[in-house]
Protein backbone atom coordinates (compact mmCIF):
# COMPACT_ATOMS: atom_id res chain seq x y z
CA UNK A 1 0.00 0.00 0.00
CA UNK A 2 1.45 3.36 -1.05
CA UNK A 3 1.70 6.31 1.34
CA UNK A 4 -0.47 9.42 1.02
CA UNK A 5 0.80 12.63 2.64
CA UNK A 6 -1.45 15.66 3.06
CA UNK A 7 0.82 18.70 3.22
CA UNK A 8 -0.28 22.25 4.12
CA UNK A 9 1.30 25.57 4.89
CA UNK A 10 -0.89 27.64 7.18
CA UNK A 11 -1.18 30.79 9.22
CA UNK A 12 -1.58 30.28 12.96
CA UNK A 13 -5.34 30.77 12.59
CA UNK A 14 -5.64 28.08 9.93
CA UNK A 15 -5.71 29.96 6.63
CA UNK A 16 -3.90 28.71 3.54
CA UNK A 17 -3.42 32.21 2.10
CA UNK A 18 -4.28 35.85 2.76
CA UNK A 19 -5.35 38.67 0.48
CA UNK A 20 -2.50 41.07 -0.28
CA UNK A 21 0.18 38.99 1.45
CA UNK A 22 3.11 37.52 -0.53
CA UNK A 23 3.70 33.78 -0.89
CA UNK A 24 4.79 32.11 2.36
CA UNK A 25 3.46 35.30 4.03
CA UNK A 26 6.90 36.76 3.22
CA UNK A 27 8.45 34.75 6.07
CA UNK A 28 10.32 31.99 4.25
CA UNK A 29 13.93 31.79 5.40
CA UNK A 30 17.06 29.92 4.29
CA UNK A 31 16.49 26.87 6.54
CA UNK A 32 12.94 26.40 5.31
CA UNK A 33 13.87 26.89 1.66
CA UNK A 34 16.76 24.42 2.01
CA UNK A 35 14.38 21.87 3.54
CA UNK A 36 11.98 22.33 0.62
CA UNK A 37 14.86 21.54 -1.71
CA UNK A 38 16.00 18.41 0.15
CA UNK A 39 12.75 16.86 1.38
CA UNK A 40 12.36 13.21 0.40
CA UNK A 41 8.79 13.74 -0.85
CA UNK A 42 10.05 15.53 -3.94
CA UNK A 43 9.65 12.25 -5.86
CA UNK A 44 6.04 11.72 -4.82
CA UNK A 45 3.22 12.10 -7.32
CA UNK A 46 1.30 15.30 -6.51
CA UNK A 47 -2.49 15.20 -6.27
CA UNK A 48 -4.57 18.35 -6.73
CA UNK A 49 -7.99 19.68 -7.64
CA UNK A 50 -8.95 21.97 -10.47
CA UNK A 51 -8.64 25.25 -8.54
CA UNK A 52 -5.11 24.47 -7.37
CA UNK A 53 -4.20 23.33 -10.88
CA UNK A 54 -5.42 26.61 -12.37
CA UNK A 55 -3.52 28.63 -9.78
CA UNK A 56 -0.24 26.71 -9.97
CA UNK A 57 -0.18 26.27 -13.73
CA UNK A 58 -0.83 30.02 -13.97
CA UNK A 59 2.26 30.63 -11.81
CA UNK A 60 4.20 28.29 -14.10
CA UNK A 61 3.13 30.28 -17.15
CA UNK A 62 4.39 33.49 -15.51
CA UNK A 63 7.55 32.07 -13.91
CA UNK A 64 9.73 34.90 -15.23
CA UNK A 65 7.82 37.42 -13.08
CA UNK A 66 8.19 35.45 -9.82
CA UNK A 67 10.86 35.89 -7.16
CA UNK A 68 13.80 33.49 -7.54
CA UNK A 69 12.75 31.07 -4.77
CA UNK A 70 9.14 30.94 -6.00
CA UNK A 71 10.27 30.43 -9.61
CA UNK A 72 12.53 27.55 -8.55
CA UNK A 73 9.64 25.89 -6.70
CA UNK A 74 7.37 26.25 -9.75
CA UNK A 75 10.08 24.80 -12.03
CA UNK A 76 10.45 21.83 -9.69
CA UNK A 77 6.68 21.27 -9.81
CA UNK A 78 6.74 21.28 -13.60
CA UNK A 79 9.11 18.29 -13.53
CA UNK A 80 7.06 16.38 -10.94
CA UNK A 81 4.30 13.94 -11.94
CA UNK A 82 0.90 15.42 -11.12
CA UNK A 83 -2.67 14.09 -11.11
CA UNK A 84 -5.54 16.58 -11.30
CA UNK A 85 -9.07 15.57 -10.30
CA UNK A 86 -11.69 17.61 -12.13
CA UNK A 87 -14.99 17.31 -13.94
CA UNK A 88 -14.59 20.77 -15.49
CA UNK A 89 -11.09 20.80 -16.98
CA UNK A 90 -10.64 19.37 -20.46
CA UNK A 91 -7.65 17.44 -21.85
CA UNK A 92 -4.99 17.95 -22.85
CA UNK A 93 -3.69 19.92 -19.87
CA UNK A 94 -0.95 22.41 -20.70
CA UNK A 95 1.21 21.92 -17.61
CA UNK A 96 3.92 19.32 -18.20
CA UNK A 97 3.69 15.90 -16.53
CA UNK A 98 0.03 16.31 -15.58
CA UNK A 99 -2.66 13.64 -15.87
CA UNK A 100 -6.37 14.50 -15.69
CA UNK A 101 -8.81 12.20 -13.87
CA UNK A 102 -12.48 12.99 -14.30
CA UNK A 103 -13.98 10.31 -12.06
CA UNK A 104 -14.41 10.02 -8.31
CA UNK A 105 -11.20 11.22 -6.61
CA UNK A 106 -11.55 9.06 -3.49
CA UNK A 107 -12.05 5.93 -5.55
CA UNK A 108 -9.16 6.82 -7.87
CA UNK A 109 -6.74 7.57 -5.02
CA UNK A 110 -7.72 4.37 -3.19
CA UNK A 111 -6.85 2.50 -6.40
CA UNK A 112 -3.53 4.36 -6.78
CA UNK A 113 -2.57 3.50 -3.20
CA UNK A 114 -3.61 -0.13 -3.60
CA UNK A 115 -2.02 -0.68 -7.02
CA UNK A 116 1.42 0.60 -6.06
CA UNK A 117 1.52 3.66 -8.31
CA UNK A 118 4.17 5.17 -6.00
CA UNK A 119 3.91 7.45 -2.96
CA UNK A 120 1.46 10.35 -3.16
CA UNK A 121 1.13 13.81 -1.66
CA UNK A 122 -1.26 16.69 -2.03
CA UNK A 123 -0.72 20.32 -2.96
CA UNK A 124 -3.30 22.80 -1.65
CA UNK A 125 -6.66 21.42 -2.79
CA UNK A 126 -8.64 21.82 0.42
CA UNK A 127 -11.77 19.98 -0.77
CA UNK A 128 -9.75 17.06 -2.14
CA UNK A 129 -7.72 16.75 1.07
CA UNK A 130 -10.85 16.85 3.21
CA UNK A 131 -12.44 14.07 1.12
CA UNK A 132 -9.34 11.88 1.27
CA UNK A 133 -9.05 12.34 5.04
CA UNK A 134 -12.75 11.55 5.62
CA UNK A 135 -12.29 8.37 3.58
CA UNK A 136 -9.40 7.25 5.80
CA UNK A 137 -6.84 7.33 2.99
CA UNK A 138 -4.34 9.77 4.56
CA UNK A 139 -1.26 8.19 6.18
CA UNK A 140 0.55 11.39 7.23
CA UNK A 141 -0.74 14.90 7.87
CA UNK A 142 1.87 17.66 7.88
CA UNK A 143 1.52 21.38 8.43
CA UNK A 144 4.11 24.13 8.48
CA UNK A 145 2.70 26.90 10.66
CA UNK A 146 3.76 30.45 9.79
CA UNK A 147 3.69 32.94 12.72
CA UNK A 148 0.96 35.24 11.46
CA UNK A 149 -2.74 35.67 12.18
CA UNK A 150 -4.65 36.76 9.10
CA UNK A 151 -8.16 36.94 10.53
CA UNK A 152 -9.14 40.00 8.46
CA UNK A 153 -7.40 39.15 5.18
CA UNK A 154 -7.17 35.35 5.42
CA UNK A 155 -8.77 33.16 2.79
CA UNK A 156 -8.98 29.42 2.21
CA UNK A 157 -9.77 28.24 5.75
CA UNK A 158 -8.21 24.80 5.79
CA UNK A 159 -10.17 22.86 8.41
CA UNK A 160 -13.76 23.94 7.75
CA UNK A 161 -15.89 20.87 7.11
CA UNK A 162 -13.37 18.39 8.52
CA UNK A 163 -14.48 15.51 10.71
CA UNK A 164 -13.08 15.17 14.23
CA UNK A 165 -9.54 13.83 13.87
CA UNK A 166 -7.01 12.60 16.44
CA UNK A 167 -3.43 13.44 15.49
CA UNK A 168 -0.51 11.38 16.79
CA UNK A 169 2.66 13.44 16.40
CA UNK A 170 5.58 11.74 14.64
CA UNK A 171 7.88 14.69 13.87
CA UNK A 172 8.38 18.37 14.61
CA UNK A 173 10.96 20.97 13.68
CA UNK A 174 11.56 24.72 13.81
CA UNK A 175 12.84 26.57 10.73
CA UNK A 176 14.61 29.91 10.87
CA UNK A 177 13.61 30.36 14.51
CA UNK A 178 9.96 31.03 13.60
CA UNK A 179 8.28 28.42 11.35
CA UNK A 180 6.92 25.25 12.99
CA UNK A 181 6.69 21.94 11.15
CA UNK A 182 4.26 19.49 12.75
CA UNK A 183 3.76 16.02 11.31
CA UNK A 184 1.10 13.57 12.44
CA UNK A 185 -0.55 10.25 11.76
CA UNK A 186 -4.29 11.06 11.58
CA UNK A 187 -7.17 8.97 12.90
CA UNK A 188 -10.68 10.01 11.92
CA UNK A 189 -13.01 9.86 14.94
CA UNK A 190 -16.72 9.09 15.05
CA UNK A 191 -17.04 11.87 17.64
CA UNK A 192 -15.29 13.30 20.68
CA UNK A 193 -13.20 10.75 22.63
CA UNK A 194 -15.24 8.80 25.15
CA UNK A 195 -18.54 9.55 23.40
CA UNK A 196 -20.42 6.83 21.55
CA UNK A 197 -22.02 7.85 18.25
CA UNK A 198 -25.80 7.69 18.21
CA UNK A 199 -27.12 4.45 16.76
Amino acid sequence: MQELLVDFITSLDGYGAAEGWPGFWGLQGPEYLAWLEEQPERDYTILMGANTYRLMSGFAAEAESLEADEAAAVDELARTPKVVFSSTLQPPLAWANTQLVGGDAVEAVAGMKRDGAGPLRTLGSLTLCRSLLKAGLVDRFRVVVFPVITGRTGRDRIYDGYPDVALDIVASRTFDGRLQLLEYVPRVLAGPPGKQPAS
